[in-house]
C-alpha cells in the first residue's frame, strides 16, 4: 500500500512538471513573439529616437538612421564580435526595425552596419554602425522561491532592526553616521528605516515595542532637521546630512531634490499606521501642502533646490512619479482635501513631457543632476513606477498601452534573464536581475522591484499571464540572493572579490521596497 502512494505521488509530480512545463512553453513563445515588436520606434513620428545612448536590446530596435538621396534600399548587416555569426536582410528604409532577424541571433555582442544601395543593388555609401549586446530573451521556469514571501521579507527586516546602526536610535534621535555611512541621504534611508520599523511593529508582535521606538526617534530626527514654519520649504527634511560623501560633494552642499520629501512623507504614514499618532499624519499632510506651493504652473517641480531658499539650481525638471504616488496615497488612503489641481498637473506635465519625449531619466541624489543630455540616463526607476502609477489610475486602453511601452522599455534596457559567462565561465551577476540605470551598470534589488511591481499591476489590470510570470521570476530571485544565515537582502547583485564584498555597499531604502514587494506577493498568492 505505501509503494503504491509513493508511485502515485511520483506520478502526480511528473504530471505537474509536464503542466509546468507545458505553460512555460506557451508563455516562452509569446514572449518572443513580442520581442520581434520595436519599442517607440522614431519613425512612428510620436518621439525622437530614445535608444541612442542604449547598449542593450531584448526588443528588436529601430534607430533613427537619415535617408540617403540615391538610396534604393538598405542592407542590415548584423555580425557577433566573438563567434561566425552573420545576418542580413535588406528594407525600404533606413529606420527599419530589425525583427526580420532578431529571433535568429543568439545572446551575444554583435555590431550593426546598415549599407544604402542604389537600384541596382550596389553600396552607395555605409550610412550607420553600432555595437550592442543581443540580451537573453525571458525563458522559463527560473528559480522559485526558496523559503516563503512573508518569512523573507521578515528575515530582511529584522537584519535591519538588530544592527547596531539601528540599536542606536532606541535612546537616541541622531542616527549613528559612523555605523552607517547612508544615514547621510536622510530622507531616503531614515524615511525608508521608519517603514521598515512600522513593518516589524505590524508583523513581529515581540519586537513590536522597540520597533515603534526606533521609528519614533528616527522621525523625530527627521522633524528636527526640517524647515521651519514659513520657510519657502516649510516642514521638507533634507536630501543630505553630515558629512557623508554625497553630502561634502560642492553641487549638494547646501541643496535638496525635491522628490525626496515624498520618502519622509511615507515614512510618516506608516508610523502613522502603526500608532494612530496624528503627529506623523499632520507632518505628512504639510509636507504635500509644501509640495502644493512650490509647485510651477506648467505642473513640474524643479528637480533640485537651494535648501534654504527654494531657489531651483537649474532649470531640469523633476520626474514625478515619486509625488503622483503620494498623493495618491494620501487621497485614497487617508482622504486628504485640497490636491486635486495639484495632482492633475503634474499628471499633465508627465503624460506631455516624460511619456511624449520618452526621456525616462534618472534622477539620482549620489550623481550629479546637470549635464545630462536627453535619453543619455535612462532609468528603469522612473518609467516602471510611472507605468504602476498609470495602471492604477483606472486607465483607458490607450493608458494601458503607454503603460507597456514603459514596462518594456525597462525590461529592454534593464532586466537581464540571463547573463553570459565572463572568461572563467562565471556569470558575474544574479540572474534574473535587473539594472538601475545607463550611468550605474549594476543590478539593484530595488529595481528588480521597481519592474516586478510594474508587471504584476499589469497583470492585475489586463490578466496578462506572461507579466506575472516575469514578476515572480523577479521577485522569487530576491529569496535566491537573500543571505540565508542573516537575512540581509543585498542592495547589489554582482560578485566582487573577498575584498571588495566587504564594503559592499547596502541600502536601507532599497531594502524597505524588497520587504514591502515580498509582503505583496505573499498577500497575492495568499501565503498562509
Amino acid at each position: 500500500m505505501k509503494k503504491s502512494i509513493i508511485l502515485i505521488c511520483a506520478a502526480l509530480c511528473l504530471i505537474g512538471q509536464s503542466c509546468c512545463q507545458n505553460e512555460f512553453a506557451s508563455l516562452n513563445k509569446k514572449a518572443a513573439k513580442e520581442y520581434l515588436k520595436p519599442i517607440r520606434p522614431a519613425d512612428e513620428g510620436r518621439n525622437p529616437c530614445w535608444n541612442a545612448y542604449c547598449k542593450k536590446f531584448i526588443y528588436a530596435p529601430a534607430f533613427e538612421i537619415a535617408a540617403v538621396d540615391g538610396a534604393a534600399k538598405y542592407r542590415f548587416e548584423v555580425k557577433q564580435q566573438e563567434g561566425e555569426g552573420q545576418w542580413a536582410f535588406t528594407a525600404a528604409k533606413p529606420t527599419a526595425d530589425l525583427s526580420p532577424i532578431w529571433a535568429s541571433i543568439p545572446p551575444s555582442k554583435v555590431d550593426l552596419v546598415v549599407l544604402a544601395l542604389d537600384s541596382k543593388g550596389q553600396q552607395i555609401d555605409t550610412v550607420y554602425k553600432r555595437s550592442f549586446l543581443r540580451d537573453f530573451p525571458f525563458e522559463g521556469p527560473y528559480n522559485n522561491n526558496v523559503r516563503p514571501y512573508r518569512e523573507a521579507a521578515m528575515m530582511a527586516a529584522l537584519y535591519i532592526h538588530n544592527s547596531e546602526a539601528t540599536k542606536a536610535l532606541l535612546t537616541s534621535t541622531t542616527p549613528d553616521t559612523l555605523g552607517y555611512s547612508h544615514y547621510t541621504y536622510a530622507n531616503k534611508i531614515v524615511g525608508g528605516l521608519i517603514s521598515i520599523e512600522a513593518k516589524i511593529a505590524k508583523y513581529v508582535p515581540s519586537k513590536r515595542d522597540d520597533a515603534i521606538t526606533i521609528a519614533r526617534n528616527a522621525a523625530q530626527f527627521l522633524i528636527d532637521q526640517s524647515r521651519p514654519e514659513g520657510d519657502p520649504l516649510e516642514f521638507f527634511p533634507p536630501t543630505y546630512y553630515g558629512r557623508g560623501v554625497a553630502s561634502k560633494k560642492p553641487w549638494n552642499i547646501g541643496k535638496t531634490m525635491t522628490m525626496d520629501a515624498c520618502y519622509a512623507g511615507n515614512g510618516f504614514l506608516d508610523l502613522y499606521d502603526v500608532t494612530g499618532d496624528e503627529l506623523y499624519l499632520d507632518r505628512a499632510l504639510k509636507i504635500a501642502n509644501t509640495f502644493k506651493k512650490i509647485q510651477r504652473e506648467d505642473g513640474s517641480f524643479p528637480i533640485k533646490v537651494d535648501f534654504v531658499t527654494g531657489e531651483p539650481v537649474n532649470e531640469v525638471g523633476a520626474m514625478l512619479h515619486p509625488v503622483l504616488n503620494y498623493i495618491r496615497r494620501l487621497q485614497d488612503d487617508y482622504k486628504a482635501e485640497g490636491l486635486d489641481e495639484m495632482k492633475a498637473k503634474a499628471e499633465k506635465w508627465m503624460k506631455e513631457v516624460a511619456l511624449e519625449t520618452f526621456d525616462l531619466t534618472g534622477q539620482f541624489e549620489d550623481v550629479n543632476v546637470a549635464d545630462v543630455h536627453p535619453y543619455e540616463n535612462l532609468t528603469n526607476c522612473t518609467a516602471a513606477p510611472y507605468a504602476s502609477y498609470i495602471l492604477k489610475s483606472n486607465p483607458t486602453a490607450a493608458e494601458i498601452e503607454d503603460a507597456r511601452d514603459l514596462i518594456r522599455m525597462s525590461e529592454d534596457q534593464f532586466v537581464h534573464w540571463n547573463d553570459l559567462p565572463n572568461e572563467d565561465g562565471i556569470r558575474i551577476i544574479c540572474p534574473p536581475c535587473v539594472y538601475e540605470q545607463h550611468r550605474y551598470q549594476m543590478p539593484v534589488d530595488n529595481s528588480a522591484c521597481n519592474v516586478a511591481n510594474a508587471y504584476l499591476d499589469l497583470y492585475e489590470v489586463t490578466g496578462d499571464k506572461l507579466a506575472f510570470a516575469k514578476a515572480k521570476a523577479l521577485i522569487d530571485n530576491i529569496t535566491v540572493a537573500q543571505d540565508p544565515t542573516d537575512g540581509k537582502i543585498p542592495t547589489t547583485w554582482k560578485i566582487y572579490s573577498p575584498k571588495k564584498n566587504k564594503t559592499r555597499s547596502f541600502w536601507y531604502n532599497c531594502s524597505s521596497v524588497s520587504i514591502t514587494t515580498l509582503l505583496r506577493m505573499a498577500d497575492l498568492v495568499d501565503e498562509k
